[in-house]
C-alpha cells in the first residue's frame, strides 16, 4: 500500500507526505497541504504501513523509542527520508520525497558565492533553514561540485542518509547513524583517522557533535553541516548556548576562528512557473564578523553583512526582494517571510 501512495505523491510533485489515524494521507504540493485520493487510514493500518517500511530490528527499536528516522527506497521511483513516531497513542509517519539525482550548484538559484565557498581547503561552513527549506539540496549540491572538481576523500555522516552520492574525482563515503555508525559524535570521533579531506554532518544537533565538527574544522579539514536557526546571528548563538556557560569564551575564540561561513534559507512557491526558489542570506567570516563572534557583539553582525555586499554577503530580505522585483514571487509572500516586514515592505513600495 505504502509504495501506491508514494508513486501518487511521485505524480502529484509532492515534496511530502503524512500518514496518520483519521485522515486520508495528506500531500503536501508546494507547501500546500492536501488531501489524497486513498481511504482513511486507520490506526492497524497505520502500524502496517510503518511494519512494511522496516526491518524488524528498527521496529523493535521503534516501539522502545517511540521515534525512528530512516530511508526508504522504492526502485525505480524513488528515495524517501522518513520520521516515525506516535501521536495520540497512534503510529504516523512523516515521509520526505529525495530527489534521485543531485541537482548541480549552477540549478539551485543561489547566490555565486555559495560555489566559491566548496573552493575552501578548511573550515565550517553551516547551511542553516527551517525543516524543507533546502539545507539537504544545497548540501549535496555543494559536495557534486567538490566531488566533480577535486581529486580528495569525502566521508558523510547522515541520518538518514538522503542523497546517495557516486564518487567521482573524490573518493566518497556515506555512513549512516543506526547502521554503519552509532551516531554522529561517534562517527566524528572516528573520522578523523580515515583521512578525510571534506566531512558532511547532516546536523549539529547536540553539544558532543558541535565540539566534534568544530575540532575537526580546527584540524584542517572542510567540515559541511546543518541547523535549523533561521539567519547567521541565530546560529552563532545557537552553537555558543549548547555548551556550559564557564566554555563559552572559549567557544566563541574557537568558532571565530573555524567558522567560514553560514548560508540560511528560505523556500518560496513559484509564481512565475511551478515549484520552489529560495531566497538566502550569507555571511562570511571576514576579521569584522570573527571580531563581533569573539568578542560577544553578535548583534552587530547584521550590519557588517548589509555593508558587505561587495564581498558576496546578502541579508535575507535584500534576497527576498531581489526575488519579488524579478518576479519570481507574490508580494504577499515576499513580506510574510521576510526578517523585517515593515522595513521591506516600505523598500518594495519604493
Amino acid at each position: 500500500m505504502i509504495d501506491d501512495i508514494l508513486r501518487s505523491a511521485l505524480e502529484a510533485k509532492a515534496s511530502d507526505v503524512h500518514i496518520h489515524a483519521g485522515a486520508p494521507p495528506l500531500f503536501r504540493v508546494h507547501t500546500v497541504m492536501q488531501p489524497s485520493d486513498f481511504p482513511v487510514v486507520t490506526a492497524d493500518s497505520a502500524v502496517r504501513i510503518a511494519k512494511s517500511m522496516m526491518n524488524d530490528r528498527r521496529w523493535d527499536d521503534f516501539e522502545q523509542k517511540r521515534d525512528a528516522d530512516f530511508s526508504y527506497e522504492i526502485p525505480g521511483c524513488g528515495r524517501y527520508r522518513v520520521n516515525a513516531h506516535f501521536q495520540r497513542g497512534t503510529v504516523a509517519l512523516s515521509i520526505r520525497t529525495i530527489d534521485d539525482k543531485v541537482r548541480p550548484l549552477e540549478q539551485l538559484f543561489l547566490p555565486d558565492i555559495v560555489m566559491k565557498l566548496t573552493y575552501l581547503p578548511r573550515g565550517l561552513i553551516l547551511v542553516t533553514g527551517p525543516t524543507g527549506s533546502g539545507k539537504s539540496t544545497t548540501l549535496a549540491g555543494m559536495i557534486d561540485a567538490i566531488n566533480r572538481r577535486d581529486r580528495g576523500h569525502i566521508v558523510t555522516l547522515e541520518d538518514p542518509i538522503e542523497y546517495a552520492l557516486a564518487s567521482n574525482k573524490c573518493a566518497i563515503e556515506q555512513r549512516e547513524v543506526g547502521g554503519d555508525v552509532p551516531d554522529f559524535a561517534s562517527g566524528l570521533r572516528h573520522v578523523l583517522r580515515q583521512d578525510p579531506d571534506t566531512i558532511l554532518v547532516g546536523e549539529m544537533r547536540d553539544l558532543e557533535t558541535t565540539s566534534a565538527a568544530i575540532t575537526a574544522a580546527e584540524t584542517g579539514h572542510l567540515v559541511l553541516s546543518t541547523l535549523h536557526t533561521v539567519n547567521a546571528p541565530q546560529t552563532i548563538e545557537r552553537i555558543i548556548d549548547i555548551y556550559p556557560s564557564d566554555q563559552q569564551n572559549q567557544i566563541r575564540s574557537m568558532l571565530a576562528n573555524t567558522l567560514q561561513a553560514v548560508v540560511s534559507q528560505t523556500l518560496f512557491r513559484r509564481t512565475d512557473q511551478p515549484g520552489m526558489i529560495p531566497a538566502v542570506e550569507v555571511m562570511l567570516c571576514t576579521p569584522a564578523v570573527r571580531n563581533c563572534i569573539r568578542e560577544n557583539r553578535i548583534f552587530e553582525i547584521p550590519n557588517v553583512i548589509e555593508t558587505s555586499r561587495a564581498l558576496g554577503m546578502q541579508t535575507l530580505d535584500s534576497s527576498i526582494k531581489q526575488l519579488y522585483v524579478n518576479g519570481y514571487i507574490t508580494r504577499e509572500d515576499a513580506i510574510a517571510q521576510a526578517a523585517h516586514p515593515e522595513k521591506l515592505e516600505r523598500a518594495l513600495v519604493a
